[in-house]
Parts: C-alpha cells; sequence; structure tokens
C-alpha cells in the first residue's frame, strides 16, 4: 500500500508503447517493482496516475469525485460510448439516464433475459450434435439473438449475422488502431443506421410501451425533453453491444470449464449457487477491461498526494481482481470463495465499482451475471471436449480470446447423430 507522501515516478519520456504491449500485466508489474499501489507516467504523451486495489476503488468511485469525459482515448469513445451517451453525463442528469438503465435490470427482466438465452442455447447445441464448432462464433450468433429479443426485437425480421458482427466487432476492435479500428469503425456506422431505423419505426408506432426498445424511444431527461434520436441510437447499442460482450465470458467459463476442471466443485451440474460462484470467479481472474479512466472533478488528497481538478487518473481493474492483498491464492482459480457471499467485495472489480446510480458502474453487472451462470449451467450439461488447439489468452488483447479462438467437438446424443 501506498504510505509515502508522494507516488512515484517511471522513467521514461512516455508509457503507450509499454502499455500497449504489457496489456493487462503493465500495470500490476510497475505497482510491484515499484512497491507502491500508484505511480505517474505519460499515455499517450498526457500525465497520468495509475492506481491499483481496493482503497484506489474506494477513493476513485468517492460520488461526485470523478467523471468519464475526457478520460477515455479517443479512439475508444467513438466505439464504446458516443457523444450525449449515459457515460459522456454527470450529476443529476446522469442520475436520471442511469436509473431509465437501472430500471430494466428489474428482477422480471433479469429472469426473461436468462430464459431467452437458455432457449437460444439449447437451439443452437442441437446443430452442435457431433460436430466440432468455433464457440466463439457460435456464442456471438446466440447473444446477438439474446440481445434483440430482450429489447423487443423479433431476429427473425433482422440480419443477425451482420448484427453480430458489428457488435462484436465495437468492443473487439476498441483497443486497435489501423485498418482495424477503421474497420470497427464503418461496421459502428452501419449499425447505428439500422438502430436508427428502429427507433423512428418505434416512435412512429407509439410502442409497444413495455419494450427496452420503446423504453429507450420515449425516456425522457432532465430537461422533460425525449432523447434526441441520435442519442437513443447510441443508448440503444449501449444495451446490445455489452449484452453480445457478455459472450466473451461465456468463452472464459467455457475455457475455465476445461483448463481448470480440477479445480471445478464437484457438485450437480445444475447447482445454482456453485455455477454462480464459477461465473464470478470467471469475471475475476479472466481478462476484460483491462483499466478504467476518470478526470478528477474535485480536488482530493489520497496516501499524502495530491490530485487536482482536470487530472488524469485511471484504474486497474485487472490488477485489483488479481490482487495478491485482495486474494489468497489470486492467479488460481478458486470458485468457492464466492460462495456464501451476498454482497459483491470492493475488490472484484471486472465492470468497474462503486454505487450504480451515484457512479458509472455498468448497470448491466447483474445481467452479466445472470447469463453467465446460466451459460455454466448449459455448458455442465452438455457432453463436449476440447480438441488440441492453442488456448493462450493474449496480453494486449482487449478483450482476449484464446490463441485458436475456442474449437469445441460436441458429443451426440444419440447414436449416429452427426453435422
Amino acid at each position: 500500500m501506498q504510505n509515502s507522501q508522494s507516488i512515484p515516478h517511471l522513467s521514461g519520456i512516455d508509457s503507450t508503447r509499454a502499455f500497449l504491449s504489457e496489456g493487462y500485466s503493465f500495470i500490476s508489474r510497475r505497482c510491484d517493482q515499484l512497491g507502491s499501489d500508484a505511480f505517474r507516467t505519460r499515455l499517450m504523451l498526457r500525465p497520468v496516475t495509475f492506481l491499483r486495489g481496493r482503497d484506489a476503488v474506494r477513493s476513485f468511485y468517492e460520488p461526485g469525485r470523478m467523471t468519464r469525459r475526457g478520460a477515455m482515448p479517443p479512439t475508444v469513445v467513438p466505439l464504446l460510448q458516443g457523444k450525449g451517451s449515459v457515460q459522456s453525463l454527470d450529476d443529476e442528469a446522469h442520475h436520471i439516464r442511469k436509473q431509465m438503465f437501472l430500471d430494466l435490470m428489474d428482477r422480471d427482466r433479469l429472469r426473461a433475459a436468462r430464459r431467452i438465452f437458455a432457449e437460444e442455447w439449447q437451439a443452437a447445441a442441437r446443430s452442435w450434435q457431433g460436430c466440432e464448432i468455433d464457440f466463439s462464433d457460435a456464442v456471438d450468433g446466440i447473444m446477438t439473438r439474446t440481445a434483440l429479443r430482450w429489447c423487443g426485437i423479433d431476429p427473425s425480421q433482422h440480419d443477425v449475422a451482420s448484427r453480430a458482427r458489428e457488435l462484436s466487432t465495437m468492443f473487439a476492435a476498441a483497443g486497435t488502431l489501423g485498418p482495424a479500428y477503421l474497420q470497427a469503425r464503418w461496421l459502428r456506422a452501419r449499425c447505428e443506421r439500422w438502430a436508427r431505423s428502429l427507433i423512428s419505426q418505434t416512435r412512429e408506432a407509439d410502442g409497444p410501451a413495455g419494450s427496452t426498445l420503446a423504453k429507450l424511444a420515449f425516456h425522457t431527461d432532465l430537461d422533460g425533453s425525449r432523447m434526441s434520436e441520435d442519442v437513443a441510437v447510441k443508448e440503444l447499442l449501449n444495451i446490445l453491444r455489452p449484452i453480445v460482450a457478455v459472450g466473451r465470458y461465456v468463452v472464459f467459463a467455457a475455457h475455465a470449464l476445461h483448463s481448470h476442471r480440477a479445480a471445478i466443485p464437484a457438485v450437480a451440474e445444475d447447482d445454482e449457487p456453485t455455477c454462480r460462484a464459477i461465473a464470478e470467479e470467471v469475471r475475476r481472474l479472466y481478462p476484460f477491461f483491462p483499466a478504467i479512466g476518470g478526470r478528477v472533478r474535485e480536488a482530493f488528497d489520497w496516501h499524502g498526494a495530491r490530485f487536482e481538478p482536470g487530472d488524469w487518473l485511471v484504474l486497474d481493474l485487472y490488477g485489483t481482481n488479481h490482487d495478491p492483498d485482495i486474494w489468497e491464492d489470486a492467479e488460481r482459480f478458486r470458485a468457492e470463495r464466492h460462495l456464501g457471499r451476498d454482497i459483491q467485495p470492493e475488490g472484484l472489480v471486472p465492470q468497474g465499482g462503486g454505487d450504480y446510480l451515484q457512479n458509472h458502474r455498468c448497470p448491466g453487472e447483474w445481467l452479466t451475471m445472470e447469463l453467465l451462470t446460466e451459460a455454466v449451467m448449459q455448458l455442465r450439461k452438455l457432453d463436449w471436449t476440447v480438441p488440441e488447439q492453442d488456448l493462450t489468452l493474449s496480453d494486449n488483447q482487449f478483450p482476449p480470446l484464446p490463441g485458436d479462438g475456442l474449437r469445441i467437438a460436441v458429443q451426440p446424443e444419440h447414436p449416429g447423430a452427426r453435422c
């Protein structure tokens, strides 16, 4: 823990190249080398302070202290946020928009999402019998159909394959540059045109009132006015894209059930608490978001260091999830560490931390856990094996896929069944 009166500076002019090269391990590696939970450097030639650990989480997510505006790399914002979206708002405007998202996470809607996912999984799994499949590609399709249905959009009326490619590319390419990034921007623009037609049609038809799509189309903000069509489009993608992104966790769950099978508790395949604990440990151990940035709004002191308005801070999510000061045997898969927990610990921040309404914590975290828990259950019921392949997860792909994408061989339910 940082106890000195100043935060150490890294040597060198800029750390951008090292951060992109080392990826998830960059922040924690430097913290360990410096014996500090924070250090200062430059990223893209801009001064930045990196923070890690439970105490950093508490300070970073103090209500009203930080803003997301100006805190994300300019290449990331157009793919993952968008001007006027909930992530770009603060104070009461943020609370009202955020409450709209939180209202979508009531128990009935969460149950509906899980039911839809199970239906889509089982429909897809019937075609897997006796086949070797690209699991990550199959999951993208399942998650896209689940996202569309949950929002009140009939998949049979839309090009699911195109939507799956567009939505998955947005988060898969957010950390890239060059041609891959430009292609992702083009795919996002194409997806926005599709989403705009949905918002427009919903407003013209004045319903259906109870759907997620309708709630977005007719939501009113702080000033009492309806969201602009442009902002409503961005918020619709801010629901669809993260649901598809949960598919990456589903791939990680399959990876964990195979790679850490000796550590998986030997209980019934449909044991809900154990499957939920497995899902939680997947979120803790596997790499998804490496870090989250914020700009200081109100000056504050932290362990003798002074942060002024406008200072750029980056919180190490991955490193905090792997912090040995928080987690015993931090690099080992141990689902049982989550059994019996009623409240998520502060050191578990795969999708950010803090209060859901007061801060920018992802409101879809509950939905993620419902879908991922159901995925673990479905995977434990499926008879599958993993052929010889590269299962390595890259440190500098955000978020990564196994080297060969994760191919699985599904055993036929009936003799002679085949693709």
